[in-house]
């Protein structure tokens, strides 16, 4: 078996409350394999914002050790970690995160510009991107200018442009209406059969059937971890 993508040994996170400790992670051991496409499930105050906070390195645990791509970032200071995340980390969130003055190709090409690539390169692979999620026709309009689902499709290229070791999705579907939401995990489905890793953080069981494998958190630790059938 390849490497994992991701590989999580004894997380724990705990938060100051007053004075006291609160245990939010309780030791979560985890391996995503590269390709795969993982729901994350859990009840409020699971503590599933948490681990997805730590897996897409906005935050880092009190103990355990994180693996992204073979490495360390359990351990990194902010820079390493902004770094790590531009590089390996495609996020999509429920609001869009869009820049309201930027066209949608300026807002897909926006990682590429902290990575360096030149203001050719960043067009024509933004431009590809824009096309992968049926948007080639769209590319100079703001978001102002788009509907919800079309607002996603940027986000969701946005994600892929930087080719990142994982894409990582917060609710994806939480500000969509029930047909939009159809198309968006159609996406997804496709992205994945292009090979590329997806965790999906979601508390909607009929979104979380269009990932192969459900992980299921209760009080901060993992409930289950079953391949879906």
């Amino acid at each position: 078996m390849s490497e994992p993508v991701l590989s999580l040994r004894g997380i724990r996170r705990d938060f100051p409350m007053g004075n006291q400790w609160v245990r939010v992670l309780k030791g979560i051991d985890l391996d995503v394999q590269p390709g795969e496409y993982i729901a994350l499930m859990g009840p409020s105050g699971s503590g599933k914002s948490t681990l997805m906070n730590l897996l897409g390195c906005l935050d880092t645990p009190t103990s355990g050790s994180y693996f992204l791509a073979g490495e360390d970032v359990s351990r990194m200071d902010d820079d390493a970690l902004a770094e790590v995340r531009n590089k390996k980390i495609g996020f999509v969130f429920q609001t869009f995160n869009l820049l309201p003055r930027q066209t949608a190709l300026q807002n897909v090409a926006l990682p590429l510009v902290y990575a360096g690539w030149s203001k050719a390169d960043r067009q024509a692979r933004a431009t590809e991107v824009l096309g992968m999620v049926g948007l080639g026709d769209r590319m100079d309009h703001q978001p102002n200018q788009l509907s919800g689902g079309q607002r996603q499709r940027v986000a969701i290229a946005r994600a892929l442009v930087n080719t990142p070791s994982m894409v990582l999705a917060d609710e994806p579907t939480g500000n969509l209406d029930s047909a939009t939401s159809v198309e968006i995990m159609r996406l997804f489905d496709e992205i994945h059969a292009r090979g590329n890793t997806l965790v999906v953080v979601t508390h909607e069981e009929d979104i979380a059937r269009h990932a192969k494998r459900i992980v299921r958190l209760r009080d901060g630790l993992i409930e289950s971890d079953e391949p879906n059938r």
